[in-house]
């Protein structure tokens, strides 16, 4: 697999001293891209949100042992300082997240935004999205913009006044919701979104994926 992706993307420079945005699987390990994998194996070091997860990971891709360097919601900043070092002697750092592409509801924009700031190059290593892919099998017919939200504020306040902006918002917009709160979103929804389609999509790429679209109002049944 090694030689394969070092086949198809090595031709490609990939400077030292950069930061490597780099996405990784949602779910299936089939969708990991060549050119990932041939970035995670150059790499001097991986940055990850949790190396427990990483590790696994990695040896999974063949690639050996890496530094694991933890960089994750409750540390990134003061960890940017180490991955900042590693830079600076001229090293390739990877980062990824759990899963899917960091940054987006996940660490690494304030890694990010550090490593701009000190002067060195991130360079985004695209792949696996949850937000894409959901929205590839929305049966969206407008196919117009859309707003990615994310997940919504967990307190009740603030959480009451963005799901009256969803439901003033006429685009089509991505919502992400925790497997324990669900049940209340599609409850809220039904009441603020009326016959508004919603596609629902849970475990995307794995093995019980589902996706459903049907009116909000028939999603909490």
């Amino acid at each position: 697999m090694l030689q394969i992706a070092a086949r198809a993307a090595g031709a490609q420079h990939h400077p030292a001293g950069a930061l490597y945005v780099v996405a990784t699987p949602i779910g299936n390990l089939a969708d990991i891209t060549l050119r990932a994998i041939h970035v995670l194996a150059l790499a001097d070091a991986v940055a990850c949100e949790d190396t427990r997860h990483s590790g696994p990971l990695l040896r999974q891709l063949g690639i050996g042992s890496k530094p694991l360097l933890a960089v994750h919601a409750h540390n990134e900043r003061e960890a940017a300082a180490g991955v900042l070092l590693r830079l600076a002697r001229g090293e390739r750092v990877a980062y990824i997240s759990d899963a899917g592409t960091p940054a987006i509801s996940d660490p690494g924009a304030a890694l990010v935004a550090a490593v701009q700031a000190a002067g060195y190059r991130a360079v985004p290593i695209p792949g696996a999205s949850s937000a894409a892919a959901a929205l590839s099998v929305a049966g969206d017919a407008s196919g117009g913009p859309f707003t990615f939200l994310g997940f919504l504020p967990p307190r009740s306040g603030e959480r009451g006044l963005a799901l009256k902006q969803v439901a003033a918002d006429v685009r089509t917009q991505v919502l992400f919701e925790a497997p324990h709160r669900i049940e209340a979103l599609a409850v809220a929804l039904g009441e603020a979104c009326g016959t508004r389609p919603v596609t629902v999509c849970r475990e995307l790429t794995k093995q019980f994926e589902t996706v459903h679209t049907l009116p909000a109002h028939e999603l909490s049944a």
